[in-house]
């Protein structure tokens, strides 16, 4: 549980980090200028331009990022092993068995007897006349 905070923190200030020096870095389009031969560019490096500091934060904070961003998924994927009913114990009970419950009495009516029927035979064949 620990971790996990620990790993939000981390997460939060580095996505706010990652924010900030995103914003801090300058466009490509301020750089226009340079490629009609302006003075003052980094063409030493060649057209792109040589990797700044400010680029290899933004990289080393991405990736920081995405490692955060992975561990959290994964760990909350995983079956938690603490339960609100986990130290409690079932509930105690005495040796005696508990006491039946009185029955409803139903009110007393005379009982029908059913009449008796005797299976019917079949009739014997019927003999001509004669």
């Amino acid at each position: 549980m620990l971790m996990i905070i620990l790993l939000t923190i981390l997460h939060v200030a580095v996505s706010l980090f990652l924010v900030a020096v995103v914003l801090l870095q300058s466009g490509k389009g301020a750089e226009m200028g340079a490629s009609f031969g302006s003075s003052g560019s980094q063409s030493v490096f060649g057209a792109g331009g040589g990797t700044t500091f400010l680029s290899k934060m933004t990289t080393g904070a991405a990736v920081i990022f995405m490692l955060t961003s992975l561990t959290l998924a994964y760990m909350s994927g995983l079956p938690s092993s603490s339960s609100i009913m986990s130290g409690k114990s079932a509930p105690v009970t005495s040796g005696k068995a508990p006491a039946p419950m009185p029955q409803p009495t139903a009110p007393a009516t005379p009982a029908q007897e059913k009449p008796a029927t005797a299976p019917i035979a079949p009739a014997p064949p019927a003999q001509p006349q004669k």
